[in-house]
């Protein structure tokens, strides 16, 4: 099997683990809310992520850009989530 072929395989693969690990904590926030997560780390988890959005469309690879959208709609659903979880429980 040749460099390409390991290359086409890994990134992909590599892309969905990285990426779909962070959908636990998404359900985790929506569940018990996002008290324990800093505005501070997802913003800069956000920002690395676009910046690794930017370095995929530079290199022309689609399995870092289309792993970095993803990513990037996760961080800002657990965002929502953790603002909108913080107000339902101070109203309650």
């Amino acid at each position: 099997m040749s460099k390409h072929y390991w290359i086409a395989i890994l990134g992909p693969l590599a892309g969905f683990c990285t990426t779909f690990a962070f959908v636990p904590q998404v359900v985790k926030i929506w569940k018990q809310g996002g008290r324990d997560l800093s505005y501070g780390m997802l913003v800069l988890y956000l920002t690395g992520v676009l910046l690794w959005f930017c370095f995929g469309l530079l290199i022309e690879s689609p399995a870092v850009v289309w792993t970095n959208v993803i990513a990037a709609v996760l961080i800002a659903l657990a965002t929502a989530l953790k603002a909108w979880t913080a107000r339902r429980d101070t109203s309650i």
